[in-house]
């Protein structure tokens, strides 16, 4: 074993990671991991025979050693690519020239905002092909511990960034586009990479009152965890086929997450039918050790090992799976028949990567650094930051005038880079300030600095007020950079921080066009700026990657119109004093005023889904094919089907027009359902359907179709089942409806999809 975990430290070293094992001329050459005929079971069963037991324990790490008796290679499970490469144990960059970068696209929450799946696809493609060029290099394992796929409940969460926002039909969508695209669809036979759906399950809350995530036991019912906390894991694992799972720090109803059979064997893998060989589960980083201190959940690390190891956690990151599965094995803890299962999930799934075929046989072992940053993968950045942009307040001043020639750029976002980029992140290929895009726009600009983001005095900044005093029109650039709390951390507040509001103040009182960008990840309240009629135009622009300067000017110069929705609700200020972080209900009730707009009984400031444009538009819904539908006869028209929440129940068309005579612009056609049926108390209104149309021309429309299911239709019950209650049912198209159409379902409740019970 010392010898072993000495290789493995060398390996860390020395970067050696991604090397392959030798089929044609190695030790393993005649065996059958090495013969393409067998099936990938077969392949990883007969390499795991040959490891002695201590071999197995080693490999049970992220930092896996390898077998050098066998020719294996040692590997290193933890990749990262949250939007793009990232700095990470497994990925590594070159200091200069090749391989030294790669694309840097916007944030999730950013990318969320844009509504397009299929944009979201194509960012996923590009991300795990240079994923693959980076690998043939030797620079990056093949298994990516990316999507953040959690909904962003709380807006105090330090990571809701990573997140595509609070929705989960709109994350299921989302996940679902992003995993084919990363995979290479959903069953190839040979994936592009793997991708790892994080974190399993309800883990949404860093260290908020001295609560942390690596000990708090998140009490969750289980109409709320089948409703809302893990539709979109439920998608990653029975729709998309993805590769790998994560287990959260977070405990769920008392038991850790890496310990939960209930949520690793019951739902995860029988009830959601992830069922394929090649298909693990790794925890959180430490999250093993965790089980034993602080969630003192059991007795020793033995204990601790087994009871993971037991329960479905199949890899360690960390070192408490080599250090004390030997014990845990000495002591009847655990057998080789499931130490053997996990290491053949995971070297299952590097068949099905390729890893032991010869290079000339696979689709991706040619990529090289010619397929990185691409001009194609530089538009891609560009377009995603465009289109997740977000339009919050105008009053005609966007797009800015042609007879504006000179810009005040103050701000702590004014001149941002790296900080662009968000967390995550890897080394971008270029960095486009708001800065450098209004200099190459050939404005002339004015920059000042102006307060940090949290300055907490008001000084007066003369040098900030000089410039804009000399400007035709200011630009602010600040708002919140939750980076600086992120993992870890999370927010007390959701206010603008510091002095940033009583200085926006103090600009929009010299009489010039001022506009705000409000940046970072989550949302704060803008109640303090939006009647203020001074302040002319406000904009979300988020974490928009390394083209973000470039695609925030040239929305307010006009080159490029807004058409972004806002994934998340923005609350007022006192919603943090009416509810903890740690209620993790979603219903309102006497101590909570309701989670997300679906649940929410207060008045939001902007709420989900809202996002202005440049040009007007006017959208109709088509009518349904009946006026009432019978629920028993749906089902049965189902009969057969797989899942019966997948089944189709009817196609709309939204016919969109631009009515606007100026500005071509995108679309995002989002309809709701709402209306009383099933368990109260009901929700103001459910996502069912988007789709984002593009550039519909002045005085010209465009057609769509939304795709409902028996799903869309469904509830959950208090046990979590799936449930079609009878009832009038109100198809909304837009925040606010631009169309209704209405229908009634008569009949039975019936049940989609039973829940199961712990």
């Amino acid at each position: 074993m010392t010898t072993l975990l000495a290789l493995a430290c060398l390996a860390l070293a020395t970067n050696v990671y991604a090397a392959f094992p030798d089929c044609a001329n190695g030790p393993l050459a005649n065996n059958t991991v090495c013969d393409t005929s067998a099936t990938p079971l077969e392949r990883a069963t007969a390499l795991i025979s040959l490891f002695t037991l201590e071999e197995k324990i080693n490999n049970t790490g992220n930092t896996a050693p390898g077998v050098p008796r066998l020719g294996l290679p040692a590997y290193q499970w933890w990749q990262e690519a949250l939007h793009g490469l990232a700095d990470s144990p497994g990925v590594i960059f070159s200091e200069s020239g090749e391989f030294s970068y790669a694309t840097s696209f916007p944030q999730p929450i950013l990318m969320g905002a844009a509504f397009d799946d299929a944009l979201i696809n194509s960012v996923a493609t590009v991300v795990s092909t240079e994923g693959r060029a980076f690998n043939n290099a030797n620079r990056s394992g093949l298994d990516f511990w990316t999507p953040n796929i959690n909904p962003f409940r709380d807006p105090r969460w330090g990571r809701g960034q990573e997140t595509p926002g609070e929705d989960p039909f709109h994350l299921q969508s989302y996940v679902y586009n992003l995993i084919t695209g990363l995979q290479g669809g959903l069953d190839p036979a040979y994936k592009r990479v793997v991708a790892t759906c994080k974190h399993y399950a309800a883990y949404d809350l860093e260290n908020w009152m001295g609560n942390v995530r690596y000990g708090f036991d998140a009490l969750v019912s289980l109409q709320d965890l089948s409703e809302f906390y893990t539709r979109s894991f439920q998608t990653c694992a029975r729709d998309a086929n993805v590769g790998a799972f994560m287990c959260s720090y977070n405990a769920v109803n008392g038991v850790p997450s890496c310990a939960n059979s209930y949520l690793l064997q019951d739902i995860l893998r029988e009830h959601w039918n992830w069922t394929n060989e090649d298909q693990w589960v790794t925890s959180d980083c430490d999250a093993v050790q965790n089980i034993y201190e602080p969630h003192y959940y059991a007795p020793t690390r033995a204990q601790t090992v087994a009871d993971a190891l037991n329960a479905g956690t199949d890899l360690d990151c960390g070192t408490y799976y080599p250090d004390f599965l030997g014990v845990a094995y000495n002591e009847s803890l655990i057998n080789v028949t499931t130490l053997n299962r996990a290491l053949i999930r995971q070297y299952a799934s590097l068949v099905k990567l390729g890893y032991f075929d010869p290079a000339e046989n696979q689709p991706y072992r040619q990529l090289g650094w010619e397929n990185v940053s691409t001009p194609y993968a530089e538009q891609l950045a560009y377009t995603a930051a465009v289109e997740g942009i977000t339009l919050l307040k105008n009053d005609g001043t966007l797009p800015l005038s042609k007879d504006i020639k000179t810009l005040a750029l103050i701000g702590p976002w004014a001149n941002a880079t790296t900080q662009m980029q968000g967390n995550y992140y890897g080394v971008a290929p270029y960095l486009i300030s708001p800065l450098m895009a209004a200099e190459a726009l050939n404005y002339t600009v004015l920059y000042s600095s102006g307060p940090g983001i949290d300055d907490p005095t008001t000084p007066t900044y003369p040098a900030a007020f000089e410039v804009a005093s000399q400007a035709d029109a200011i630009i602010y650039a600040g708002g919140i950079d939750t980076t600086v709390e992120a993992e870890a951390m999370d927010r007390y507040t959701i206010d603008w921080p510091g002095v940033q509001p009583d200085f926006i103040d103090l600009l929009s009182q010299l009489g010039k066009p001022l506009i705000v960008l409000q940046m970072g990840g989550g949302q704060i309240d803008d109640s303090c700026l939006i009647p203020n009629t001074n302040v002319n135009a406000i904009i979300w622009g988020g974490y928009p990657g390394q083209s973000g300067g470039a695609a925030l000017m040239d929305i307010i110069a006009g080159n490029a119109a807004p058409a972004g929705r806002l994934p998340i609700t923005q609350y007022p200020i006192e919603y943090v004093n009416e509810v903890p972080m740690t209620d993790m209900s979603l219903r309102p009730s006497a101590t909570n005023p309701g989670r997300t707009y679906m649940w929410y009984t207060g008045t939001p400031i902007f709420e989900f889904g809202y996002g202005l444009h440049y040009t007007n538009f006017s959208a109709t819904l088509s009518a349904p094919s009946a006026a009432s539908y019978d629920v028993q006869s749906l089902v049965a028209a189902c009969a057969g089907a797989a899942y019966l929440d997948l089944c189709p129940f009817e196609a709309y068309t939204v016919n969109v027009t631009n009515t606007g005579s100026t500005h071509a612009s995108d679309y995002v056609s989002l309809l709701f359902v709402a209306g009383e049926h099933g368990p109260t108390p009901y929700p103001n209104k459910v996502l069912v359907a988007y789709d984002r149309l593009h550039g519909v021309e002045p005085l010209s429309s465009q057609t769509t179709t939304l795709n409902l299911t028996l799903g869309s239709l469904a509830r959950r019950d208090d046990y979590g089942n799936t449930v079609l209650y009878p009832g009038e049912y109100t198809l909304l198209l837009d925040v606010e409806p631009q169309s209704t159409q209405s229908f009634t379902l008569t009949g039975e409740s019936t049940v989609l999809d039973y829940w199961p019970q712990p």
